[in-house]
């Protein structure tokens, strides 16, 4: 994941790009034509809701993977904030019979090339972890932006599965685009870290808050706007 820092304000205001522009677009349109997707009612950000994405007995298998493999999870980020990233997570193998279908389901969900998606991320939050406000997307004045360049680029769209519903908090909280969305099991929140000239979009600053009570168990899957797979 990448933070969001106050430091955000004295960087440069990053350029736009025709080519996320047009995968902003693009994906946008065909969630709009999907009528089992819905489209949330706010300004300034994409974000869609696709109820049941997954059944029951496939979200039990991915969180039985998750428990096997799961470890502390990390940030990317040239700053050390032990409190900011509390949870568990795992990656998991595109290629198991039991990932794959999604994995790809996600990416024709979506209309983007599989090979765009970064590895399926199971992510683990027991009571009182959390993940604090931060973007999806790169900064560009961060040390690692030159290797990430050469992994794929700039991340366009995200896709989160809810594998559980939660007694209580875990909701995912974007406190600028005004929207805050409680865990339902099996299904998907998708949304457009870019605005539509393509350039990264504040307002998808967003928070995993803390469970208070249950466990709360998501996979994330993240895209490129270039291949992520060579």
């Amino acid at each position: 994941m990448s933070l969001f820092s106050p430091r955000a304000a004295t960087r440069k205001k990053p350029s736009i790009s025709p080519l996320r522009q047009r995968v902003g677009a693009e994906v946008a349109a065909r969630l709009d034509a999907n009528p089992a997707v819905e489209r949330a009612a706010i300004q300034g950000a994409q974000v869609y809701f696709h109820p049941d994405f997954l059944d029951a007995a496939t979200c039990d298998r991915l969180i039985a993977m998750i428990d096997a493999h799961r470890r502390p999870s990390t940030l990317l980020s040239d700053r050390n904030d032990q409190g900011f990233r509390t949870s568990d997570s795992c990656d998991m193998d595109r290629w198991s019979p039991d990932v794959q279908p999604i994995d790809e389901g996600i990416a024709t969900l979506l209309g983007i090339d599989p090979l765009h998606g970064e590895t399926m991320q199971g992510q683990r939050y027991a009571p009182g972890q959390q993940f604090r406000a931060h973007h999806d997307y790169f900064h560009e004045s961060e040390s690692y932006w030159q290797r990430m360049l050469q992994e794929g680029g700039q991340r366009t769209w995200t896709a989160m599965i809810y594998l559980n519903d939660v007694t209580e908090g875990g909701a995912t909280w974007f406190p600028q685009a005004g929207i805050k969305v409680a865990p339902r099991r099996g299904m998907m929140l998708a949304w457009n870290n870019m605005k539509p000239d393509g350039s990264p979009n504040e307002l998808t600053i967003h928070e995993g808050m803390p469970v208070v009570e249950g466990v709360k168990y998501i996979v994330t899957k993240w895209f490129r706007e270039e291949r992520w797979i060579k």
